[in-house]
């Protein structure tokens, strides 16, 4: 279990005892992908008999082996090396300022239940689909909005809020391009210490919750996006954790049924609480997430069957809000019948156990999870028992203690970009710009990063430092410009006051919101 490795004892190894990656950051002139990897490489190889002293180092290789993560040494060949300078040419063709970074639209209305008969996606994975590649870094943005709104800011009397109202939120973070409108807002608190999930302020007398924080959105596709899509599409977006590799290693490996009269389903307990818990005396959890997500679902769907439209939910999140987008689906399909139901998530851990899985399976469910190979989160909880011993069931009995994934894999590798550092960094291969970065070079796993991908390299950088220093783009660049503070009329830098209509209000939780307006 991780839990026997502590973030501490992970950040001296990656800090102080990998001279050779340190040593590159440092080197403005590198201009080749070449020394890159071959640092890499070195960094990953067994120490020599004089280094076997050294015990962080030791440390580390038993590390890098424990969680599978290797860097293949680059061959000594002229093949190399001609791939070396055209994967430096593709570094600056993806970087060009000029070049667009979307693709065009395509009309999907007659491809969608192709999604819905595929055999868990394994026709359209590989090589994968290009218009499933778009919509997939679509619900990718659409998870990545919920990190981009959080107010993190714990001097902020807002801190754990959203910074924008939900009717200007696609507008500020560029989303409104989607055609998608935000109906609802959701909220969570928990009863049990899942820890760094929760962001409070500093201030004693926050203006707006103690105990609870914004947790995500449902939003439904306008008329236009509607009719690329072939169904009027409902989505709810959930956030991850602030800081993954903190509760990763704390989660505490408790399997509880998912619902009050007990069962074989069984989930995550600090997962299910999170998704459920609610108090009286909170004020924007006097309803459980579950209720809030449900309550909104239910009113979007009988609205627009009643117009005769044909809908459909899809539930996306990333991290921990991979893990409630799943409890999101098993509780939706449940409860509405005939509603076609995807969850796509990305760096989500496992959440259940096998009896889980299958009914999910059983009730028509379709999901696919993006996985990144050096991430750790998705090998948790049940990191060391889980559904690899499957083939042993015969011997070992029921499996309904061991955690098991749910769906379709679609696995990339950070050393198949030529843009990301051979590097081991826990938060950088987490990072859900880091996946949406390598979705849009994916063509399948026996190819290379693809020549055309367009997606805006600098986004990987926004919260990690994996880009290559050849970019010349700074780590961990998105924040608010000078931080938050702004210049009163008399010349003193201060904290702002928010708009009114971007302070969080309690009506947006408890009142029947209008029907959206998207005509």
């Amino acid at each position: 279990m991780l839990s026997s490795v502590s973030a501490t004892t992970i950040n001296p190894p990656r800090q102080n005892n990998i001279p050779l990656i340190q040593s590159v950051k440092k080197n403005r002139n590198v201009t080749s992908l070449r020394i890159y990897a071959r640092q890499a490489a070195l960094v990953a190889e067994p120490p020599s008999p004089h280094e076997t002293q050294n015990r962080t180092a030791r440390l580390a290789e038993s590390l890098l082996n424990f969680v599978h993560l290797h860097f293949d040494a680059p061959t000594n060949n002229s093949s190399y090396a001609r791939h070396d300078r055209i994967m430096v040419d593709r570094r600056h063709k993806m970087a060009d300022p000029e070049t667009p970074i979307l693709s065009p639209k395509e009309d999907i209305s007659t491809k969608w239940d192709e999604i819905h008969t595929s055999d868990h996606y394994e026709n359209l994975l590989s090589p994968l689909q290009p218009w499933l590649r778009r919509e997939i870094v679509k619900y990718g943005e659409f998870a990545q909005a919920t990190y981009d709104a959080f107010d993190f800011d714990s001097f902020s009397e807002y801190c754990g809020s959203c910074r924008y109202n939900r009717q200007k939120l696609f507008e500020k973070l560029g989303l409104s391009k989607n055609g998608y409108e935000i109906t609802k807002y959701i909220y969570a608190m928990s009863h049990v210490d899942v820890p760094r999930w929760l962001e409070r302020s500093h201030l004693v007398d926050t203006s707006w919750s103690k105990d609870s924080n914004w947790m995500g959105y449902i939003a439904v596709s306008d008329n236009e996006e509607t009719k690329r899509l072939g169904r009027r599409d409902i989505v709810v977006a959930w956030r991850g954790t602030v800081a993954p590799t903190e509760w990763f290693e704390d989660l505490q490996n408790k399997l509880e049924p998912i619902d009050e009269s007990g069962g074989e389903v069984k989930v995550e307990h600090g997962f299910r609480h999170i998704y459920t818990s609610k108090s009286g005396t909170t004020r924007y959890n006097k309803l459980s997430a579950s209720q809030q997500v449900m309550n909104e679902v239910k009113r979007l769907v009988k609205l627009y069957r009643e117009k005769g439209e044909a809908v459909s939910l899809t539930i996306t999140g990333h991290s921990l809000g991979g893990a409630l987008a799943l409890l999101n689906a098993y509780e939706a399909a449940e409860t509405i019948s005939g509603l076609p139901i995807s969850v796509i998530s990305f760096g989500a851990p496992r959440v259940g156990n096998v009896a889980f899985r299958d009914k999910l399976h059983k009730m028509g469910v379709r999901t696919l999870r993006v996985v990144v190979k050096q991430d750790l989160v998705p090998k948790a909880p049940g990191i060391m028992l889980n559904e690899s011993i499957k083939k042993f069931e015969e011997i070992t009995g029921n499996l309904d203690w061991v955690y098991t994934h749910v769906g379709a894999e679609m696995k990339v590798d950070v050393r198949s970009s030529p843009y990301l550092k051979r590097k081991f960094d826990l938060l950088g291969f987490h990072s859900l710009e880091t996946y949406l970065h390598l979705v849009d070079g994916f063509v399948s796993s026996e190819s290379s990063f693809r020549e055309h991908a367009k997606r805006d390299v600098a986004l990987v950088n926004k919260a990690s430092g994996m880009l290559v220093d050849e970019l010349r783009i700074p780590e961990n660049w998105y924040q608010l410009e000078h931080k938050g503070l702004v210049k009163n009329p008399y010349g003193r830098w201060v904290k702002p006051t928010r708009d009114s209509e971007d302070v969080p209000s309690l009506h947006h939780i408890h009142e029947t919101p209008s029907p959206p307006c998207l005509d």
